[in-house]
């Protein structure tokens, strides 16, 4: 993994680059491809379950641009390396998008990548953006019970079942990894 500061204006933007995806801090120019993605009803169904209106997609291009400027972290898109399509979307944030929540990280891709690890591999990127550069103590991941997929990404990433709780206004399935755990995983070279 690559990562690459970009600075803009006084703040710093993180890219990450896989083997496969470029991940690009939300920005205006994103809006056609995450709105492309977000309006697809199977790409929504556990996240919100329903499609994305227009103007949601560019509130939340705005709200994510406000806490990169605060948090030095937030979403980024996927760009896809072989097309430069945005392919998916990607986060470190805090837990119920509430800064006194410890961090967690999250994922969607758009319907027609599903099936080729692109999650997994944003996710470790991520994950290693998180404890490596962020320096968090806890990281976690949510999930609709049923979206088992995810939870697979989440069990691949090395988190761990924690129980239901409620987050987002729906019961969830909860994950997390310590920083102890990344380092275990890392040194065992399934990290980073």
């Amino acid at each position: 993994m690559v990562i690459a500061h970009v600075p803009k204006c006084a703040l710093t933007m993180t890219i990450l680059t896989t083997q496969r995806l470029r991940l690009v801090p939300f920005a205006d120019d994103h809006f056609d491809g995450l709105y492309d993605m977000n309006r697809d009803p199977e790409v929504m169904r556990y996240i919100t379950g329903k499609p994305e209106e227009p103007d949601y997609t560019r509130h939340t291009i705005e709200r994510v641009k406000a806490r990169w400027a605060e948090w030095g972290y937030s979403w980024w898109s996927f760009f896809e390396l072989e097309t430069g399509q945005i392919v998916g979307a990607g986060c470190i944030q805090h837990l119920g998008r509430d800064k006194a929540n410890p961090h967690e990280t999250g994922w969607r891709l758009r319907r027609d990548r599903w099936g080729r690890g692109y999650a997994s591999e944003a996710a470790q990127a991520m994950a290693a953006f998180a404890f490596e550069t962020v320096k968090v103590p806890l990281l976690t991941a949510v999930c609709q019970p049923a979206n088992t997929a995810s939870s697979h990404v989440m069990e691949k990433l090395g988190m761990r079942y924690r129980g239901l709780e409620r987050w987002y206004d729906m019961e969830c399935a909860v994950y997390a990894m310590t920083d102890a755990d990344w380092q275990v995983r890392r040194s065992a070279g399934n990290g980073g």
